[in-house]
């Protein structure tokens, strides 16, 4: 106590002189992975879409743009043990940004009559947009289950 009405910390706070816990560190670089691949992907489907209209395009690009930058922001946060950033990483991306890579793909699957069909009549271009929907939703995988390991937890808590 410190002759106050309130509590204080008094444990000392660990010091990492390297920065943060090697899963940490794995966690920054597969969101920046899984960001290179959102950015990939969105910039090929709007070259292979011919009908689409150049103005919605660009809206489009602008904002997801924005929230790409938003999002390495807050990874940078996480990197220096913000906790609030981790959450936002984990509900934001790890859920949120998650589905929608996901039901795509599991409902065509769902419709296919057997998983071949879905690979036998793509188009170059549709493996493209899937190798690179592939990589973002791995890197995603990778990167939301490090920031939870024991020496990750032990970082956001006692910063």
């Amino acid at each position: 106590m410190t002759g106050t009405a309130f509590p204080v910390w008094t444990k000392p706070l660990r010091v990492y002189p390297a920065g943060p816990p090697r899963a940490v560190r794995v966690a920054f670089v597969a969101l920046v992975v899984a960001l290179v691949a959102g950015v990939a992907e969105t910039i090929a489907r709007a070259f292979l879409s011919p009908a689409a209209d150049p103005a919605s395009v660009a809206t489009g690009l602008g904002l997801r743009m924005a929230i790409y930058l938003l999002v390495l922001a807050v990874a940078v946060r996480m990197t220096r043990g913000d906790r609030w950033a981790r959450l936002f990483l984990t509900v934001g991306i790890g859920v949120f940004g998650l589905l929608p890579l996901l039901i795509e793909p599991l409902a065509a699957a769902m419709s296919a009559n057997e998983l071949r069909d879905l690979v036998r009549d793509a188009a170059p271009a549709l493996l493209l947009l899937a190798a690179f929907r592939a990589v973002h939703v791995i890197a995603v995988l990778i990167a939301i289950p490090a920031l939870y390991t024991r020496p990750a937890r032990r970082y956001f808590h006692e910063r």
